[in-house]
């Protein structure tokens, strides 16, 4: 178990070891949650959530409708550009 101590700023520093297993960046919004028992830290959504209702036909019109063939041969297109770019 760490421990840290809160700052007269009310700042805590969450110990690098955690900060890395979750990927925590310097500049990462999170979210205060009181559980009851204590806070719990949570990375804010970039997004509000929301329903498919909410966005469905919000693309209509403004993309061309493809082919099966005209999918197939872009992703070949890509596979062969991966091949040829690999290291």
């Amino acid at each position: 178990m760490e421990t840290t101590k809160l700052s007269s700023k009310g700042q805590v520093i969450i110990p690098k070891a955690f900060r890395s297993l979750h990927r925590w960046a310097s500049g990462l919004e999170l979210m205060v949650i009181d559980t009851g028992d204590g806070l719990l830290l949570k990375p804010k959504t970039p997004f509000s959530p929301s329903e498919l209702s909410d966005v469905v036909g919000m693309f209509k019109n403004k993309v061309a409708a493809r082919t099966d063939e005209e999918i197939a041969a872009a992703l070949d297109a890509d596979v062969r550009r991966q091949w040829r770019d690999r290291d």
